[in-house]
């Protein structure tokens, strides 16, 4: 099964947290804080207002920073993927 979102909506796959703190101290598994970095995974085809298309600014690979309660999560085939608006993207990483 695959995700297509849509309008405005990004698919995004949240990445690892962290096993260890930088001073060196091992987390277990419940005090890793998620990180608020994924990867895109799908980009929908975008935004129309006042009859405009609104162009989208990521594409599928880019590795984003996204607002930390931003999205619905979803589970699909035993992965689990985080559904954003666009406009809950704070940037790129590059």
């Amino acid at each position: 099964m695959k995700l297509k979102p849509l309008g405005d909506r990004v698919v995004l796959k949240q990445l690892e947290a962290e096993e260890t703190t930088k001073s060196g101290i091992v987390l277990a598994g419940q005090t890793k804080e998620k990180p608020q970095q994924a990867q895109v995974i799908a980009v929908g085809p975008g935004a129309v207002e006042d009859g405009k298309k609104i162009p989208m600014e990521v594409k599928v690979g880019d590795t984003i920073i996204f607002s930390k309660y931003a999205g619905t999560e979803v589970k699909l085939d035993n992965e689990e993927y985080i559904i954003v608006k666009q406009s809950d993207i704070l940037a790129i990483v590059e």
